[in-house]
């Protein structure tokens, strides 16, 4: 999934890393968010869907490249490794940012969930440096 955001990388990266503000646009259960953002530091968030359940997530991040990339694990219970995230940044023209997110799926159920996530993930994303562009 690839999308461009108006805005540049450096801002993209600081909303994507502390806890304190992916909890703000990624749809997270306020308080639910913990986040080592380094190599082998874990993270959990409690993710709400958009019909008001909630969905607990945990994982590791497995490789990062400040501004560029996160290689994110996470754990799906019954599947024996982590599925995995990449998140590549690149940079358009220093305002812009262009985001590639790639997943592991098994199935194409866990494909359309993983589909459906990011989209929602995304759209949080690009509506919280939206707001954060015009204050």
């Amino acid at each position: 999934m690839t999308r461009t955001l108006d805005a540049p990388v450096e801002q993209v990266w600081r909303a994507w890393t502390p806890p304190e503000r992916y909890a703000r646009w990624a749809g997270a259960v306020a308080g639910s968010v913990e986040m080592d953002v380094r190599p082998g530091g874990a993270w959990k968030a409690t993710m709400l869907t958009p019909d008001g359940g909630r969905f607990p997530l945990t994982g590791s991040y497995l490789e990062l490249t400040e501004n560029r990339r996160l290689l994110v694990g996470m754990d799906v219970p019954g599947r024996p490794e982590p599925a995995t995230m990449a998140v590549d940044l690149d940079e358009q023209d220093g305002r812009r940012t262009r985001i590639v997110l790639h997943q592991s799926c098994d199935t194409a159920a866990e494909r359309d969930m993983a589909e459906q996530g990011s989209t929602m993930l995304l759209d949080g994303l690009g509506a919280f440096l939206t707001a954060q562009a015009g204050s």
